[in-house]
């Protein structure tokens, strides 16, 4: 079986990425299931149920998120009323609405479980994310294959994890630097992992903002309101090839496509 997992969609240069290039990557790969990180969706502060309800249609399972998930209010009131085809980080404090869990039919019977988790490091404390994996992994035992988001900055924590998780889950995939790196590999026991996904939207500015707004900052550090970058699109993220009976992984490509202008 096939998961396309796309990075980090970035405002409205990010949408107009899934909406061209996705196609051509469903003709291609065949995917069985297609995930994403929507976290920068909405002018890359959350998501909207417009925005989900439109990248749904456009063939997308499920949203993930990350430290931007509460950003938007419509976002925040979607994620209280249930929720549904979007996922926030799991190991937020007890409280906050929505889940970081959910399950996704497989072809031919079956289910994935999705985790979506934020690390600490360089990021606001949260609970562990490493206890909270023990935890949904215990609860779901052997039913199926096990994707998971690890949305955070150091790619040291997220590579801990994998190895924690080595055998265990399918795949762990990071998030959040809207950098994509090139470490793409399958651990001994297993597990599939990226230290990050990269990012979908304009490739021209600072991580998907514009860069004299960026840089006001960092000369000055003043507050500033960030605004989504223009330039040239990319559409980045990963495929894995996984058994569905084990939940072992078998390949792992990662994909980088430029939206011609």
């Amino acid at each position: 079986m096939r998961l396309l997992f796309i990075g980090d969609i970035m405002g409205r240069p990010g949408r107009r990425a899934v909406q061209e290039l996705l196609p051509r990557l469903r003709a291609e790969l065949s995917p069985d299931l297609v995930i994403a990180n929507g976290e920068n969706a909405a002018g890359g502060n959350g998501f909207t149920p417009k925005i989900l309800d439109s990248l749904r249609d456009q063939g997308i399972d499920l949203l993930t998120g990350g430290n931007h998930s509460f950003d938007n209010k419509e976002g925040v009131g979607y994620l209280a009323r249930g929720g549904e085809g979007v996922l926030r980080p799991h190991n937020y404090p007890p409280g906050n609405p929505g889940t970081g869990k959910t399950t996704l039919p497989l072809p031919g019977g079956g289910e994935m479980l999705v985790i979506n988790l934020i690390g600490r490091v360089f990021l606001p404390p949260v609970d562990c994310p490493f206890r909270c994996a023990e935890a949904l992994l215990e609860e779901w035992g052997d039913r199926g294959p096990v994707f998971v988001d690890m949305h955070a900055e150091a790619s040291s924590e997220k590579v801990a994890l994998a190895l924690h998780l080595d055998g265990r889950v399918t795949a762990v995939v990071g998030t959040h630097t809207h950098v994509q790196t090139a470490d793409e590999k399958i651990l001994p026991g297993g597990t599939a992992y990226l230290s990050d996904a990269g990012m979908s939207g304009p490739h021209d500015g600072v991580i998907g903002m514009k860069a004299d707004v960026v840089l006001k900052r960092f000369l000055h550090q003043t507050p500033v309101r960030f605004e989504v970058s223009g330039g040239r699109i990319r559409l980045q993220g990963v495929t894995i090839d996984f058994d569905k009976n084990t939940g072992k992984a078998e390949a792992i490509e990662r994909f980088d496509l430029a939206l011609e202008e």
